[in-house]
């Protein structure tokens, strides 16, 4: 792996496409953008513009938790609004990408050679997890897209494990993405602008150093090892989606950070490509 991290917004200048981590925050992201909203937009007009021929996104959410693996197969998958008590206008929105039925049993077949008991599902249609962050990554939602449930006794190995045998889709034209939250305590949730919390500042750049020194290790044994970890994380759903990128971007990478940004004090909106070192 790398050992530098970059802060420029550039897509990668090789034939890969990077694997990306984003934070989808609260269900408002979708129409409360604030800096990290524009700045997926920026990203992904840059990755469209580098790579033309992009196939699709692979993504996993915390909003699809399976027992076993599964993998959507529809050709047209639904917009859920899977949530409560937000503006009207919220639930107006759709993101009527296409499903990839095709590029859905290629990521069948690779789980499943790498040992993960993978199966399809036709009906499962987009979380807000999912389309929340690529209504801001690709809002001409043309893209087709095939969401990956995150197994719920998996764990950071695991996830890893499965974006790793997603890896050579990358030289294939596809987005692998993790979506998830640099941290996730609901329970600390008052809404408004409020001063980010001092660990949730800590907690989100001892993630950026491990990520600055490649070091995977401490990553994966962040629970232990990185400050405010469980507070941070109640349950660990939402950092998990990490792992799935990491694991796609393979051994030779930088983190490239597209946003910083703490929204309501304790969501941490960070987003960064895993490039790959030319």
């Amino acid at each position: 792996m790398s050992t530098s991290a970059s802060t420029a917004s550039h897509v990668s200048s090789t034939t890969l496409v990077p694997a990306l981590f984003v934070s989808h925050g609260a269900p408002l992201f979708a129409l409360d953008a604030g800096e990290t909203g524009p700045a997926l937009t920026r990203w992904g007009q840059e990755l469209r513009a580098q790579f033309p021929a992009l196939r699709g996104v692979v993504v996993m959410s915390p909003h699809w938790m399976a027992r076993t693996p599964q993998v959507m197969t529809g050709p047209q998958p639904a917009t859920w609004h899977d949530f409560g008590g937000f503006p009207p206008a919220l639930y107006q929105l759709q993101y009527p990408a296409p499903g990839a039925p095709a590029l859905a049993q290629e990521v069948l077949a690779l789980l499943q050679a790498a040992g993960v008991p993978a199966q399809g599902d036709a009906q499962r249609p987009f979380d807000h997890g999912a389309w929340v962050p690529l209504m801001h990554l690709f809002p001409e939602a043309d893209l087709p897209v095939v969401q990956v449930a995150l197994p719920v006794s998996a764990g950071p190995a695991e996830v890893y494990a499965m974006g790793a045998a997603l890896r050579g889709l990358r030289s294939q034209g596809v987005l692998v993405l993790g979506s998830g939250s640099m941290t996730h305590n609901l329970g600390e949730f008052f809404g408004g602008a409020r001063e980010p919390a001092p660990y949730v500042i800590e907690f989100s750049r001892w993630i950026e150093s491990a990520l600055e020194r490649g070091d995977l290790k401490a990553l994966l044994n962040y629970r232990s090892l990185a400050p405010h970890a469980e507070r941070a994380h109640p349950t660990e759903d939402h950092f998990l989606p990490l792992f799935f990128a990491l694991g796609a971007a393979g051994d030779d990478w930088r983190a490239n950070y597209l946003s910083r940004e703490v929204m309501y004090s304790m969501l941490a909106m960070d987003a960064f490509a895993l490039q790959p070192v030319a």
